[in-house]
């Protein structure tokens, strides 16, 4: 699992122009891709690195603030750029295993009391949010 978190203001994100997900203030953009052997290990190791990760001003993390959490899949994280022109997409779990697994993550996330809004799974959208810092950093959860 790879999850890219950006510290970020007014965040929201959007399919056919109707707002799906937002928050207003401090809080983390996080764009979440799946790979095939994904599991609960990957989900647990992912939700605690989104929820402690002391990135928010004051080396405080999401869990510290309660900040809140933008939370969007993006399967493009696993594309292969290596050969020719057009990225492969192989190493991205397919949607009926990567979705789950995207959900379940959401769930681990409020389950440690924070606020979580999606985007919708698979779909077209439109992600919005000012980077702060800029702080973007790549966190990895391999089996």
């Amino acid at each position: 699992m790879r999850a890219v978190i950006q510290v970020a203001r007014d965040a929201s994100v959007s399919v056919d122009g109707t707002v799906v997900g937002t928050y207003e203030g401090l809080g983390l953009v996080v764009l979440l891709g799946v790979t095939h052997d994904d599991g609960p290990d990957q989900i647990e190791r992912v939700a605690r690195k989104i929820a402690q990760l002391r990135v928010l001003p004051g080396e405080r993390s999401a869990e510290d603030e309660g900040a809140p959490i933008l939370l969007v899949s993006q399967f493009t994280l696993y594309g292969d750029t290596r050969k020719g022109r057009r990225p492969s997409w192989t190493r991205a779990a397919p949607g009926d295993v990567a979705e789950p697994i995207y959900e379940a993550v959401a769930e681990a996330l409020r389950a440690r009391g924070l606020r979580v809004a999606q985007g919708v799974f698979g779909a077209m959208m439109d992600v919005a949010f000012t980077n702060v810092g800029p702080m973007t950093v790549l966190v990895e959860a391999e089996a």
